[in-house]
């Protein structure tokens, strides 16, 4: 039986006393509003934005380039990672220059990817698909490799080839091997399209961050990150059902 079944209450009572201390010191002048901001004013700021109707353009921006990103990320990652487990050679080749990029930081890469593709959207999504393909390969590509070579070795004495494991052992890991790193892909996918448009932009979150720092909006600032906050926990929850769903056969 859960011996702490209301939890959840408790953590929301003292986010709320947070909140209201962090107010009552913000209104008492406690904390300078251009570096902290009270919660009252990162609200009005966040209603500005919804308001004025000038959120939706920079959301679709950011959504287009993260979703994409997403899954184009994933789609890569695990093509590559499949292929190069089952082919000695693609592994010799592929698994080096992704090491390489696993070594560095891979945002710094954002300037680059805005000299080759613009300041447009496919800049964006070419960042977000290296940072989430980078981690779906080593977690594929590992995964395949610490399968369990009873269930390989099962499958080949009934006579079955390479399809066959790819289909009964080694594509049902994958999908858990998947779905359990999808909510760091997903912080990854948002984090390419936000610092790429932070870089560079027209439009975008990344963007309205970049404006809010230029003119020592911090309430704004603090605004852009709640509610990417918001959504990357919306799109964890509804990643969470999907992963119930589809991995009710484990």
């Amino acid at each position: 039986m859960n011996k702490r079944p209301y939890a959840w209450v408790r953590q929301l009572a003292a986010f709320a006393i947070l909140l209201a201390i962090w107010e009552a010191s913000g209104r008492a002048g406690l904390l300078n509003p251009l570096y902290a901001p009270a919660p009252s004013q990162i609200a009005a700021a966040l209603v500005d934005l919804f308001g004025s109707g000038r959120i939706w353009t920079h959301m679709e921006a950011t959504f287009t380039a993260a979703l994409g990103g997403l899954a184009l990320g994933i789609l890569i990652g695990v093509a590559v990672a499949i292929v190069a487990a089952m082919v000695p050679l693609v592994a010799e080749l592929v698994e080096p220059v992704m090491t390489l990029l696993n070594a560095i930081p891979r945002v710094i890469l954002a300037p680059l990817f805005v000299i080759w593709l613009g300041i447009g959207t496919s800049s964006k999504v070419a960042l977000a698909v290296v940072l989430v393909a980078v981690l779906m390969f080593f977690t594929v590509f590992t995964g395949i490799r610490q399968v369990d070579q009873r269930l390989v070795e099962r499958i080949i004495t009934l006579g079955g080839g390479r399809v066959a494991l790819i289909r009964h052992v080694y594509l049902p890991s994958v999908a858990a091997w998947v779905m359990g790193s999808l909510k760091v892909a997903i912080g990854f996918a948002f984090t390419g399209a936000v610092v790429g448009e932070f870089v560079a932009a027209s439009r975008g979150l990344g963007y309205l961050l970049s404006f809010a720092q230029s003119t020592y909006n911090a309430a704004l600032m603090l605004a852009i990150v709640l509610l990417i906050m918001i959504v990357v926990l919306v799109i964890f929850a509804l990643g969470g059902l999907l992963e119930r769903r589809l991995l009710r056969w484990s």
